[in-house]
């Protein structure tokens, strides 16, 4: 046995975050010169793409009286406020109040946005201090995506990011034919990978077919970056299929998710064919893995009350989310209280 989860400060708690990057909504979304109002993680925003198409994400209430900004309308890089007409710059400074010669020193809060993989991501604090999350085989290559799918689930980000080393269930849900173990590399504060030990199952024709495509074990890892973003990087040697789970807290400790298929960009006609056909066997694999765990996610009510030792991969995840920088729901102010000191993995 090892021992539980207790006091936990941010794992699974639905008024609390980890600082780092989260999607916005889909690129395609937002067209040049329109602006749109998103809730992330309980704070409403107004997000617009200026004229040179550059994407600004500011708070959303207007200093005046207090409209939302979002029902107002992007002036080549600038945002005016639909109620008085105040207008404000792309980074947040009052430069126009209609009814006064000289504008008042006020500025709305902004903060960093950047784009990838299809999605408008932004940072939940002043200072950005990671890049856009990544599979780590990837980083370094451009890559060719598409947005598989943008869902909801009934528990927790955390949860739903756990489920991909839970390493019985693929086992007991999935019916997948190998025992699967995970070595941890803590990459930096905010990064954690898991990838798979073992060789597989010799009783399985699966396996046995499989295995002269791959060296050692066949690839399976999962890189997280600040519990809530996860990439899969799966396959055998001479082709790696990668999927990105980007989740992002709702309201009572709910999920929303955009499942990205990713793939080393090849040039070329026939490149690009083999790109889209690549994406496309990606995005069937995602959606294998994702359909059997459905009906958990609608039902459980995650309470991790008797960890035993194939749980320890879990236990690895929380201890890692728990030493992270935790943010308030609504007002992403840090929480400054200690860091438990319960979640210690004992065999």
């Amino acid at each position: 046995m090892i021992q539980q989860t207790k006091n936990k400060r941010v794992f699974n708690h639905s008024e609390r975050f980890i600082e780092g990057w989260y999607w916005l909504l889909p690129s395609k979304d937002l067209p040049k010169n329109k602006v749109k109002a998103v809730s992330l993680l309980g704070r409403d925003l107004a997000v617009y793409r200026t004229y040179t198409g550059n994407v600004v994400a500011m708070d959303a209430y207007c200093p005046h009286m207090g409209a939302h900004l979002a029902e107002g309308k992007v002036e080549g890089e600038s945002l005016r406020c639909f109620f008085h007409n105040w207008k404000f710059s792309a980074d947040g400074s009052c430069v126009k109040i209609p009814c006064l010669v000289k504008t008042l020193p006020l500025k709305v809060n902004t903060w960093p946005v950047q784009e990838a993989y299809g999605l408008i991501w932004l940072w939940t604090g002043n200072e950005v201090k990671l890049p856009i999350p990544f599979a780590p085989e990837l980083e370094k290559e451009e890559v060719s995506t598409c947005i598989s799918k943008i869902f909801v689930k009934e528990c927790h980000p955390n949860v739903v990011m756990i489920n991909a080393i839970d390493a019985h269930h693929f086992n007991t849900v999935h019916n997948f034919p190998v025992e699967i173990k995970f070595k941890s590399e803590i990459i930096n504060p905010s990064v954690i990978t898991f990838s798979n030990t073992t060789k597989g199952g010799k009783d399985s024709w699966l396996i046995n077919l499989i295995q002269p495509f791959y060296k050692e074990q066949g690839t399976y890892s999962m890189c997280y970056w600040y519990g809530t973003v996860g990439t899969v990087t799966l396959g055998p040697d001479f082709l790696h299929f990668y999927i990105m789970f980007a989740l992002r807290m709702l309201e009572n400790g709910k999920t929303e998710g955009a499942m990205v298929s990713m793939t080393k960009r090849r040039s070329g006609f026939f490149g690009a064919v083999f790109n889209k056909l690549i994406l496309w066997i990606t995005i069937l694999v995602g959606e294998y893995f994702a359909k059997g765990d459905t009906q958990i996610f609608k039902t459980i009510k995650f309470n991790l009350k008797t960890p035993v030792w194939a749980d320890h991969s879990i236990m690895e995840f929380i201890d890692h989310v728990e030493h992270q920088t935790v943010l308030q729901w609504g007002s992403w102010e840090q929480i400054t209280e200690g860091i438990d000191s319960h979640l210690t993995n004992n065999p």
